[in-house]
């Protein structure tokens, strides 16, 4: 069984998406230039009915006004794309793979992959094979919290939504557990494949590794 290290709450929840994407351009103002000028949303109906479920709004928010990206040459958010929807959710099956090997290997905090209830469904990953998931516990998406598994064994979770832990991370709101500061330069990636999370390296695996900057403050452990 890998450890969990605890549980780390944001100082106030931003339940609203707009907000909590304005809260990201804030911590983030390279990701600025990049907001599309109007939202395009993909076809949400295909994503919803391949994984059965929704997604949170702010992630959904998100991937109507930004690229997929990679931040502080670490975090890769991959995020659907109008017309490519199929090769963004062949990369989310891609880790769900992976993460039924972590749980038939005891490897997951004994949580298994979604579609099982409060399973675990990835939504981005560093370039050093750390998984960024959600725990889908409860019938309202706005409330899962994230959950961190580091490649080093170690996880985590935090109970703000996606966009704010990437807020809170970047601007040092948050005691990255088992990960490196996060610095903010942008790279925004394009292409055929940009829908792809970037590796299934996942916990304990040996990934090449990348730079980075910035970033404490936590709240409690459990």
């Amino acid at each position: 069984m890998e450890d969990l290290m605890g549980t780390q709450h944001p100082r106030q929840r931003i339940k609203d998406p707009i907000e909590a994407v304005a809260a990201l351009e804030a911590a983030v103002p390279g990701l600025v230039p990049h907001r599309r000028c109007a939202p395009a949303a993909p076809r949400w109906s295909v994503i919803e009915a391949r994984l059965g479920t929704s997604l949170p709004a702010d992630f959904r928010l998100l991937s109507e006004v930004c690229p997929t990206f990679t931040l502080g040459a670490f975090l890769h958010v991959s995020l659907p794309l109008s017309g490519k929807e199929d090769a963004w959710l062949s990369g989310i099956e891609s880790e769900l793979e992976i993460v039924q090997d972590w749980w038939e290997a005891d490897m997951s905090i004994g949580l298994r992959p979604h579609p099982a209830p409060g399973g675990l469904l990835p939504w981005a990953e560093s370039l050093s094979g750390d998984v960024i998931l959600w725990t889908t516990t409860g019938a309202d998406p706005d409330d899962w919290p994230v959950t961190v598994a580091s490649r080093n064994g170690g996880w985590w979770h935090y109970t703000g939504g996606a966009v704010q832990f990437i807020a809170d991370w970047a601007r040092g709101g948050l005691d990255p557990w088992g990960l490196p500061s996060l610095g903010c330069e942008v790279r925004v990636c394009g292409g055929a494949d940009s829908g792809h999370l970037v590796s299934a390296a996942g916990p304990g695996a040996a990934a090449p590794s990348a730079s980075m900057v910035n970033g404490t403050r936590a709240n409690d452990n459990a």
